[in-house]
């Protein structure tokens, strides 16, 4: 308590450089990143559910897991592909 009170009366502060804005809280870097950690935490929740309550092996967790990221590749790699192409 006595080291913040120092740091704000003697203008300690002043001395410090600011953090840039591409780390800043509301940066795209940022929000990027807690966009991944609330996956992560999503992806956990799941993997809980799904061994504890369904009571699906670990393996058996995992391998949905593998099935729904080769699903969702294969998807956004179709998605992203038919604009250039002449299909219709």
């Amino acid at each position: 308590k006595t080291d913040f009170i120092n740091f704000i009366s003697d203008q300690e502060w002043k001395s410090i450089e600011p953090v840039s804005s591409w780390f800043g809280p509301s940066s795209f870097l940022m929000s990027s990143m807690s966009a991944l950690f609330q996956l992560s935490m999503w992806i956990r929740h799941c993997h809980g559910y799904l061994t504890e309550n369904v009571r699906l092996p670990v393996w058996g967790s995992y391998a949905v897991f593998v099935l729904a990221t080769l699903f969702s590749g294969l998807t956004l790699g179709l998605v992203s592909e038919a604009p250039g192409t002449d299909w219709l």
